[in-house]
């Protein structure tokens, strides 16, 4: 058992009814309270942690600096922390002062002109 994995005491209240369900399915069960919390914890956390919108909130929160790297990598584990904080310095530089290539084709024989006065009257 790592550090980690030590049992930490937790205090919480609960509505009274939840409670004497709980006891019942753990006596159902033959275990007890304790365990079934612990279980329906982490079944809870990993099926919502692994949900594209808990990601993107996630990752929307670490960039606009709400979150701190220490705790996306404990919401969203190291190697996707890795991969926003990466994504995160690239959003934070500058942009590159690049002139546009005046060698390049870009649209090939696709392109098409397009009058400005034409557009507004649409």
């Amino acid at each position: 058992m790592s550090a980690s994995d030590d049992p930490r005491r937790v205090h919480f209240q609960s509505p009274e009814y939840l409670v004497e369900r709980l006891d019942a399915v753990a006596e159902l069960f033959d275990t007890d309270r304790t365990d079934l919390l612990v279980e329906a914890i982490r079944d809870y956390l990993e099926e919502t942690t692994d949900s594209d919108t808990f990601q993107e909130l996630v990752a929307r929160k670490y960039y606009d600096d709400q979150l701190e790297f220490e705790t996306v990598t404990q919401l969203v584990g190291a190697e996707t922390a890795q991969r926003l904080r990466l994504l995160k310095a690239d959003l934070d530089d500058e942009p590159l002062d690049l002139d546009a290539p005046s060698d390049v084709d870009v649209y090939g024989d696709d392109a098409v002109a397009v009058d400005p006065d034409d557009a507004a009257e649409r």
